[in-house]
């Protein structure tokens, strides 16, 4: 990651941004005991083994990755700004390609999932007396197959030929193909709750339907959010095929690390957006936190009584 922030050597006023490392590292745990905690639900909860339930797992398993990465990533260049760790070493250089290509695969992944995620929402709603016939467990098994393979090769090839322009035009086609793909569907979704809110709203006696469309609204906020958390990383990626030697477009590359922030964060945000607003994910994580279903829990609570 640190080869995409570099800025050109021609002259520029601004100042590349600095975000203290400590930022991150907060960043970093927060989202990280969040994920966590929600692959730790769905993976105990059999009530949650379905499909949807597997793409949110999936969200979260590559969120706590990008956590774990961007985490030890903050250590290190923590301990060699105090100089307890030699930045070029052999073995640190090994070290941090590994740590770009998780972050990579991580970021990849979380397009791939939360258009999965869009997907099978769409298949809810539009085929919901179907649903089951087509989202089926092992069908969901399949797809969450192909987007890890898809994601750890993408990692592993971005890292190893970074500096190519293929690899940067590669990873923003895939953005805007999954942005169209997943701006189609909310928005398809978002006109039927809307219909349907006012065909239920023109029968006799019934009140007004809050309850669709305050579905269709969430799934505009969730859209709203991704675009908000990514389009600036890959604006500058497109930047730096473009826009070389533009004074103004310097500026806005020395706000890098600003918008790695905003990635960080949307790996924050996730589990509230997608997880904690289901009522068995929230059951989950209070019988967890409040050790109430572990026969573990049962023995230290006896022993206490």
């Amino acid at each position: 990651m640190n080869d995409v922030s570099a800025l050109p050597s021609n002259h520029t006023d601004c100042q590349v941004v600095k975000v203290p490392h400590l930022v991150f590292l907060v960043l970093g745990m927060v989202s990280l005991s969040e994920n966590l905690l929600v692959v730790v639900a769905v993976v105990r909860n059999k009530n949650l083994h379905s499909p949807m339930y597997m793409f949110i797992c999936s969200l979260a398993t590559f969120n706590t990755i990008s956590s774990l990465s961007k985490t030890w990533e903050t250590l290190m260049m923590e301990f060699s700004d105090v100089g307890q760790l030699d930045s070029r070493g052999d073995s640190v250089r090994r070290v941090d390609d590994i740590i770009d290509a998780l972050l990579c695969m991580s970021f990849i992944g979380c397009i791939c999932s939360f258009l999965a995620i869009a997907v099978d929402r769409y298949v809810t709603i539009f085929h919901a007396l179907r649903y089951h016939n087509i989202m089926t467990t092992r069908r969901a098994a399949a797809a969450l197959a192909g987007i890890w393979a898809l994601c750890g090769v993408a990692g592993a090839v971005m890292v190893a030929f970074c500096d190519a322009t293929v690899i940067k035009i590669f990873f923003i086609v895939l953005f805007l193909i999954s942005l169209l793909l997943i701006l189609f569907l909310y928005v398809h979704m978002f006109l039927l709750a809307r219909s349907h809110a006012r065909k239920i709203a023109a029968l006799p006696g019934s009140a007004m339907p809050h309850r669709s469309l305050r579905g269709a609204l969430t799934l505009t906020m969730l859209f709203g959010v991704f675009v908000v958390c990514w389009a600036p990383f890959f604006l500058h990626l497109l930047l730096l095929m473009v826009c070389v030697e533009n004074p103004y477009c310097e500026c806005y590359r020395s706000l890098f690390q600003l918008n790695l922030v905003l990635l960080m964060s949307h790996a924050v945000v996730d589990p509230a957006i997608y997880a904690f607003r289901s009522a068995e994910l929230r059951n989950t994580f209070r019988k967890m936190l409040f050790c109430s279903d572990s026969p573990l829990c049962y023995k230290v609570k006896a022993l206490f009584h």
